[in-house]
């Protein structure tokens, strides 16, 4: 039995947390990152991945909304060293740049 839409989106919510590149970089080596862009829900995202809705992912993979972590991201998120979102979805993290992240820590 799948959990109930609204259930699952404040499940993946509360295991959403901030974190850092650094943190990430072990998973970026194994190839299991799939990064969010900012105009898109973290969330919403990560919850078509677990109930494997191909439809959406799909649509966001063609429209480069949700992409496979590549090596320019990588090096721009080491030398910027922004705040970022993740959440896990095995065997995936999806990770998303904070758009309300202050500047500076």
């Amino acid at each position: 039995m799948t959990e109930q839409p609204s259930t699952l989106y404040a499940k993946l919510l509360g295991q959403t947390a901030a974190i850092s590149w650094q943190e990430l970089q072990p998973y970026f080596a194994k190839g299991a990152l799939l990064w969010v862009e900012s105009d898109q829900d973290l969330i919403e995202a990560a919850q078509a991945v677990v109930e494997n809705d191909t439809a959406k992912v799909s649509g966001w993979l063609s429209a480069g909304h949700l992409t496979k972590m590549t090596d320019v991201q990588a090096e721009s998120l080491l030398s910027r060293d922004p705040e970022l979102w993740a959440v896990v979805v095995a065997p995936w993290v999806l990770v998303q740049e904070r758009k309300d992240a202050p500047k500076g820590r």
